[in-house]
């Protein structure tokens, strides 16, 4: 996988972590624990591999020990990158609570809507050249799909992008997946 796909990748991962930033008083209708992430893409209209599938090709090129690192970085982060297909991170009761699902403060996200069924916003990443629009759907506590659209400039490369996020919570037992709050 070239350099500038994987770190495309990883923008991505950082604006989808860092979007649910929001004050306590309306935290996500969300359990704590162990999620599964299934992440579909797509970049310029063109429907891209997942980024599970992504990251597992990238990590094929790795040396062990190199790989065995960027694991052991990946789950310092609350990610679990072996998981086959879909993402396994670990959300804390109090990032649930907090409303801040991520311990990074990147973007600056404006909430249109936050009701119990469904979040609207509008995030700016300036640190990412990134711009773009945001809802999430709570069908229960257990369960959510999150449609974004926007664009990121990077150089003089401008990208669109579309991504749909389906969470399914797993477990209140995150096992040996650190929350993404927890620090190393």
């Amino acid at each position: 996988m070239p350099r500038v796909g994987f770190s495309s990748f990883l923008i991505v991962c950082t604006v989808v972590v860092s979007t649910f930033r929001a004050p306590a008083q309306n935290p996500a209708p969300m359990k704590a624990g162990l999620w599964q992430i299934q992440m579909e893409r797509e970049e310029n209209g063109k429907k891209m591999p997942s980024a599970s599938d992504r990251m597992q090709e990238h990590m094929k090129t790795m040396t062990p020990e190199r790989r065995k690192q960027f694991e052991d970085m990946m789950h310092k982060q609350g990610i679990d990158p072996s998981a086959g297909g879909v993402m396994k991170i670990c959300y804390s009761q109090k990032m649930v609570d907090q409303g801040s699902w991520t311990d990074e403060g990147i973007c600056k996200t404006d909430f249109s809507t936050r009701t119990a069924t469904s979040w609207k916003w509008h995030s700016v990443c300036h640190d990412l050249g990134y711009e773009g629009d945001g809802e999430a759907k709570f069908f229960d506590r257990e369960n959510f799909v999150i449609k974004s659209s926007g664009v990121m400039k990077k150089e003089s490369k401008t990208t669109t992008s579309n991504i749909t996020r389906t969470g399914k919570w797993l477990s209140a037992d995150c096992g040996d997946l650190k929350p993404m709050d927890s620090k190393p």
